[in-house]
């Protein structure tokens, strides 16, 4: 008899040279370097070079270049944000112009791939404030010059190395449901375009991507540190879930959390503003940690990657509902690289469900149920 899975929970259903996720021991571990060897170290594009070796034919040894003329590329598709989509959350302009870009399984299509959230990002977060994009500068790493697409002006330093950071920290990260989506669109041979399409609309929901802006919200309703256990109890009374802790792998805390923290402090430092919002979320961050473990002892809910997320894009200057959007900015160079490994090493991705519904009516061979002929030749 089939073996049932919710969720999949378990089910290996792809081998991968990409990432590996290690719930136990809180390590994640990306084409064999730990986290710790790449946020805050190495370039994003250095970092998506190494997901993509050997997955495309003439890999230039540097991204910068290329990128930042792929950037150039996609920018034309701006014009398309008219009025109306400028209505439309930041996140599903995004889509629809990503949806603009031709499909196909080559290096060219990979790069404006991974520049395009960064370009129509920026665009839609200027249109939404009434303002007019600003076009790409080619010469410039991808996460300066999104700071400088989305602020018209150049960024600082520790502004361009905290997005890097952030960038790198969520480039890829095992099987989760934005990349298995990305990877059964793939499978179908649909074409990178169409792959990544369905990794952005996975990332989408509140159980995946959509869940740093409600940080911030939760952030700014405690207010102060000396209201965060109160607020934090109340809201747990009320049943509501207590958004940037628990993870549905990791057993203990999430090493991504850390590697944010970390690319705060140093944001933070820079900018002569070591207290404010670190402050409080350091103070929230142990209080939740105290009334998880008091509440649930028998389950770990530890920090995740998506509380320090909110602090660091926030201080970017970053409106809440575009968060999801820098993830997918991220997560681009991972979903790129799973959907080109599905189509050189794996199969079509078609799994089986159990059948839990009414059972099959048997009808005895030889009779028919009364006024089958009558239906039958009124058809």
């Amino acid at each position: 008899m089939i073996e049932a899975s919710d969720g999949l929970e378990g089910v290996i259903a792809a081998h991968t040279v990409l990432s590996e996720v290690d719930g136990e021991a809180g390590r994640l571990v990306i084409r064999g370097l730990s986290l710790s060897e790449l946020a805050g170290v190495r370039s994003y594009e250095w970092t998506a070079r190494r997901l993509w070796d050997g997955f495309f034919e003439a890999l230039p040894e540097d991204l910068t270049g290329p990128l930042g003329q792929a950037r150039l590329e996609v920018w034309s598709e701006v014009a398309a944000l008219d009025g109306p989509l400028a209505r439309r959350e930041t996140l599903e302009i995004v889509r629809a112009l990503l949806a603009r870009l031709a499909d196909g399984e080559d290096l060219a299509t990979a790069l404006r791939l991974l520049a395009a959230p960064a370009v129509f990002t920026a665009a839609a977060i200027r249109a939404r404030r009434g303002e007019a994009a600003v076009a790409p500068d080619p010469r410039l790493s991808q996460a300066a010059d999104f700071l400088r697409m989305l602020h018209g002006a150049p960024a600082n330093p520790a502004q361009v190395d905290a997005l890097e950071a952030y960038l790198v920290t969520v480039i890829d990260h095992g099987l989760n449901a934005s990349t298995f989506a990305a990877r059964v669109a793939a499978s179908t041979r649909a074409g990178l375009t169409s792959a990544a399409i369905a990794g952005l609309c996975a990332l989408k929901g509140p159980l995946h991507g959509g869940a740093p802006g409600p940080v911030i919200e939760m952030l700014d309703a405690i207010g102060t540190p000396d209201n965060a256990r109160p607020w934090l109890e109340g809201a747990l009374a009320r049943g509501e879930r207590l958004m940037g802790f628990g993870h549905r792998i990791y057993r203990v805390r999430d090493p991504r959390a850390d590697a944010l923290k970390a690319a705060v402090r140093r944001l933070m430092r820079a900018q002569n503003t070591p207290g404010g919002r670190l402050h409080l979320a350091e103070a929230v961050e142990d209080a939740a940690l105290a009334i998880l473990a008091e509440r649930k002892p028998d389950r770990s809910l530890a920090t995740n990657v998506e509380f320090y997320t909110a602090l660091l894009l926030g201080g970017l200057g970053l409106p809440a509902e575009a968060f999801t959007c820098l993830f997918a900015a991220g997560r681009m160079a991972g979903w790129i690289a799973h959907a080109r490994e599905q189509v050189l090493t794996g199969r079509l991705i078609r799994p089986q469900s159990l059948y839990v519904g009414p059972a099959l009516e048997r009808v005895a061979f030889g009779r028919s149920p009364p006024g089958a002929s009558q239906r039958a030749q009124g058809l």
